[in-house]
Order: C-alpha cells, then structure tokens, then sequence
C-alpha cells in the first residue's frame, strides 16, 4: 500500500476522493452526536493552521496540546503538522508541575488548553516556562482569567478567536496552508510525548510522521476496515495508542466517535453511535467482562445457571476451533496435523450447543454493543487469560497487540483471520524483531529473552537526551524494548515480563516505582520495599520492616510476642504500616491515585546481597518477582 508522506497530506487526500464520509462524531450541548464530513475537517484544519501563523507559529515550533479527548484535539493535531510544526501533547490529569516541565523544557511558544482548570495549572507555574506566550482555550473563558494572564505575560484566546483570526488571513491567501502542507517531509518531527515519570524528568520521545505512518499499510491484515465504519475512542488521546488510531480511521476513511472510559456513558454510545470498532486497553475489557457477570449474579436463578453453562461450553468450543485450525501458539513445532485431529470431533460436538448459547444467551450481549461491532484491540498492558477467554466464548473478536511509545506505537497485533490467544500477534510489516540473550546472542523461537525491534515505527530519540537515547538504540537501528518475551514459529510474540523498572498497570498507566518505594522507605517501620503491580489493577508492595522497632511499638503497646513472623501477622501491626504507607503514599504528597499502594505483604527477612539485591545495594526485580512469586500472587487475588 502506498502512502502519502506526511500525516497533513494523508487526510488531504481522503478529504480529496470521499469528501462526504464523515470522520468525526462529537456530542452537542444536548449529548447527540453530531458527525462532521472530511470536507468539513479539512476546512477546518486549514483554517486553524492559518491562525497559528498569524500568531508567529512556523515550521520547527513546538506547541503545547494540554487536553483529554474530544473533536478539536485532532483538528488541533492536523493544524500543527500542516505548518511544519510538532505537538506536545498531555492530558488533564497532568498536575501542574509536570505540564510546567513538559512545556518549558521543549520551549514552547504556544499551546493548547482544554479548560480554564489547565490555564490555572500552567499560569501557576509560568516562571518555568519563560518562552510561553500565548494560550488557546477549547472550553469558554471569562474576563477575570483572560486578565489574569495578561498580568503572567500571556495571551489568553478562546478556540473560536483563533478560528477567527486564521479565517481571515487565509480570506487573503486561500492557498497558503496547502503550499505548507506540499513542504512536509516524512521525517519531520511530528510530535514529543513525554513518558509518564516520576522518577525525575519524564523523557520526550520525538516522533516523526514517517514513525506513524509505518504502522498503516499492515492495519487491512489486521482487520477488515471499510469506508464509513465508525471507532469509538475512550483512551487519553495524547497516549501513542490512541493517538495511531487517530490516524488509522482517516486512512481507511473511517470515523471516530468519542466518548468515555466510564461503563454507563461507553454502553449508551455503543447504542447511539453503533461502532464497529474500538481500541482500549484490559481494564476496560475487563470491566465490561466484570460489569455482565454482575448482572447477572443479581439475577441468579435460571438465567446464572444458563449463562455459566453456555460461557463454559463457548470457552471449550473456541478452544477446539483454535486446536483444529492450528490457531494455538507454535513455540515448539506443534504438530498440526495431531492437533486437527484431536479438536475436531470435540469442536463440531459442541457447535450445536454453542449455536444456542448465541440464540439464548450470547447475542443480547452482543446487542449491548450496537448490533454492529467487529472487534476490539486491546494494548496498553496484558490482557488476563480469563477476559481473553471470556470474549472468545462469546463470540467477541479482541485483538490484542503490542508496542511502545518508544515505537509509535505498534510492534506486533493479533490478526482477524488468525487470531491466536497466549501471545500478541504477528509482527507488523517491515518491522524486524529478535530475542536475544544477556550477551546480546538472538533466540530461537520457544525462548525467553531480550526484546529488541528495528522497524520505520522506532522514534527518532529522546528530545535532548543523547545519553538516553544511547542507552537503548544502537546506531544500526536496534531498539531495547525493555521488555522480555519469546517468538513463536509464525512470527508471532509472546511477552513474559518486563527487564526494565517501569510498571504498566491493567488500565495502561506508567508507574515509575522507585520513588514510590523510597517515600515508603522513609516511614519508620520499614527498612525496605518492592512496589509490583505490572498487568495488575492497582499497585501493592513486598515490605520489610524494621524489626526493632516493631517488637519495641509491640511491647509498650501490649501486643503478644510469640516470635516475630506471628507478630507480623497482627492485625495492629498491619494497621499500623497501612496507615503510614497511606501517609506517605497519596495525593497530599504529589502522587497520582494510580500511584498508591493498596496492598501489602510483610516479609520477615530483610533483602540479601546476592539474593534480593545487587552488589550495588540495588533491588533486582526480576530475582524478587520470582522468589516472592506465591506472596505477590495472593496481593492479586
């Protein structure tokens, strides 16, 4: 498939050949959705980009894009690109200080803001970004806040101001942004997402629109995209997976409808809007999955009964059908042939089972989501065994897939035709993947290892961090996942762990856990600890207490001391460390609510050298995460 060069030109030409099919639907004060044709867009990205000319915007800037999802975000986004600019996107959950660190360390002149709530957070911190001097509201603004940032030295407009402003000046030249647009190379820098960190400064990782574009020619492998069909968008746009599907639905002239990550509004626009599509990560599968089975425990009776007995015979029909087409990950030259035999008296026994399951049960659920859906993709972190098994039982298509930010973010995505649960897919083309060994040596399939990609999706480094940069590409190409996994003989991945620190909880949030683990450090009662939580809901922790203090707090309390491990199992010790573990850890201390410790274990021997810890003193992870693996399973269950 050939493509155009830059992002700007891709939705010039689809505005070009189907004018009048719609790419976006937003809801009206009166929460209809209202659709808007790629003719329309276009406009008014034009329009847009023109205005940020008029205010001294030109190729090579970088401006700011401080906003969760909705239909000017990705007018916005087009506009940047189309003057040769490059975005700096973040969301609304962003507190004051990072926004401040993001803004001012990749010198933006301007940016956008979703909300007077956002103005407020970046005029608190203005003195850290010295270059800023114009700010464009989404949402209305008042007097009092437009004079407030006059007297921080900037200049507050609202959306449609700049509407105004590019409407008029391209009055005087019609052809201005499209002779910009004609400039753009693939390799422009497209954006700057910053990682989530608290570890420090966050890195930015450039983008280019060749990064992006990489990825689209592989999607009609994937899935079965057709002109009109419609996604719907719940993730944080500014996130690199969500941000692609911006990009995958105008290729394949398709729509976009957004709405929510909260279940009562995403099922009322399920049935409003009727998708075919939409990209989330595990949580949400997961409570749509938790949400059902809810209902029906609050029924119970009959239709329990029958639910139950139709999800198990759906899970053992998907199985057998996967057996008997050799749709079951090959990590050790599976025999095919065996395997046809084996599952294919059992699948077409249970077909006709399987068929009434869809008749009494499993096509209500389906109804659920708007008659006309086709699949899910899932990233952002593992997809649980169970939600997988579950989807499949019932008849739903998940694709799960792989990447990175790093990566723009896909590596590798489950296919409609073939899809295989227990790993994430097939590589995507032109991409290269290998597994490889301490000393850097490449795997076979069926071996866990070091995952290393080279490919058009890997970014062009981090923004003024060379030394970073260094640290995981090599100047071949070869990209450091961080991540471990194993290839299957088809080409396919199958993650297995994490080499790096970083923590991707269920919903797809970015926890750096060691300040985590160092704020805890500080109470008192604990002399070490180990934050785990990866693929999971919600964080918890590994503790080693300070055994002299707590027998010396048990003894002027008056807590029986049998011997010190009895003693850990006291509910007043246990109390006592939650209580300052939620002191330490929360909001009031400038940590995100993703970011709190919710469970804990209190282990009686402190960490070793050697064992739990490196010669430097330093937690090894992966040593701890299997030595501890039954402790940190019943923190999850």
């Amino acid at each position: 498939m050939e493509l155009e060069q830059t992002l700007p030109l891709l939705i010039k030409a689809r505005a070009e050949s189907m004018p009048q099919i719609n790419i976006q639907y937003a809801k009206d004060e009166s929460g209809q959705f209202i659709p808007k044709t790629y003719e329309t867009f276009f406009k008014e990205v034009q329009i847009i980009a023109a205005g940020l000319l008029e205010l001294g915007e030109q190729r090579g800037s970088h401006i700011g894009l401080i906003s969760d999802n909705r239909q000017e975000w990705l007018v916005t986004d087009i506009a940047v690109l189309s003057i040769g600019a490059a975005d700096v996107p973040r969301g609304c959950d962003s507190t004051d200080k990072e926004i401040a660190y993001i803004l001012g360390f990749s010198e933006c002149t301007l940016s956008f803001a979703e909300n007077p709530k956002q103005v407020e957070k970046i005029l608190s911190q203005k003195a850290q970004m010295p270059l800023l001097k114009t700010l464009v509201v989404y949402d209305k603004i008042d007097e009092a806040l437009k004079n407030k940032a006059s007297s921080c030295g900037v200049q507050l407009l609202h959306f449609f101001e700049l509407h105004e402003l590019g409407k008029k000046r391209l009055g005087k030249n019609p052809d201005e942004i499209l002779r910009e647009i004609d400039k753009g190379q693939r390799d422009d820098l497209a954006t700057i997402i910053f990682t989530s960190g608290t570890t420090g400064e966050p890195k930015g990782v450039m983008l280019s629109h060749g990064n992006f574009l990489h990825q689209l020619p592989s999607l009609p492998l994937i899935a079965d995209l057709k002109p009109g069909d419609v996604w719907l968008s719940v993730l944080p746009v500014w996130h690199s997976f969500e941000r692609i599907m911006q990009y995958v639905a105008p290729c394949y002239y398709n729509g976009i409808a957004y709405s929510k990550p909260v279940g009562s509004i995403m099922l009322a626009d399920f049935k409003a809007v009727r998708p075919q599509w939409m990209a989330s990560v595990p949580r949400i599968w997961e409570s749509v999955r938790d949400g059902i089975y809810r209902n029906i425990r609050q029924h119970g009776g009959i239709k329990k009964i029958l639910f139950t007995f139709f999800v198990s015979v759906g899970t053992a029909h998907a199985y057998m059908r996967n057996m008997t087409l050799g749709l079951l990950p090959n990590f050790h030259r599976r025999m095919r042939a065996l395997d046809t035999v084996l599952g294919c008296i059992p699948w077409m026994l249970l077909t006709p089972l399987k068929a009434l399951g869809n008749v009494l049960v499993f096509n209500k659920l389906k109804a659920l989501l708007g008659g006309r859906f086709k699949a899910g993709i899932s990233g952002g972190g593992a997809l649980p065994s169970q939600v997988d098994k579950f989807f499949s039982a019932v008849g739903i298509t998940l694709l799960e897939g792989y990447g990175l930010t790093e990566t723009a973010p896909v590596i590798a995505c489950r296919r409609m035709n073939n899809a295989r649960p227990g790993c994430v897919g097939q590589i995507i083309l032109n991409t290269e993947v290998k597994i490889v060994d301490e000393k850097g040596n490449s795997l076979p399939p069926g071996h866990q290892g070091l995952i290393m990609v080279r490919g058009g999706q890997v970014m062009k480094g981090y923004y003024k961090k060379p030394d970073l940069t260094a640290k995981v590409l090599a100047p071949d190409g070869w990209f450091n996942t961080g991540d471990l996994g194993m290839l299957t003989y088809d080409n396919e991945i199958k993650i297995t762990g994490r080499a790096k620190d970083t923590i991707v909880l269920r919903g797809g949030e970015n926890v750096e856990p060691a300040p985590i683990e160092a704020k805890i450090n500080e109470s008192e009662w604990i002399s070490q600890c180990m934050v785990v939580g990866q693929d999971q809901k919600y964080l918890a922790a590994l503790i080693v207490p300070k055994q002299d203090a707590l027998m010396a707090f048990a003894q002027e309390n008056n807590i029986p001391i049998v011997d010190y491990e009895t003693l850990l199992q006291q509910p007043e010790i246990n109390e006592l460390i939650a209580n300052d573990v939620a002191d330490l850890v929360g909001p009031h201390t400038g940590f995100k609510p993703f970011e709190r410790v919710f469970k804990f274990k209190l282990l009686s021997k402190p960490f070793e050298v050697g064992r739990e810890l490196s010669h430097k003193q330093e937690i090894m992870r992966h040593r701890v995460i299997e030595l501890y693996k039954k402790e940190i399973s019943e923190l999850f269950e």
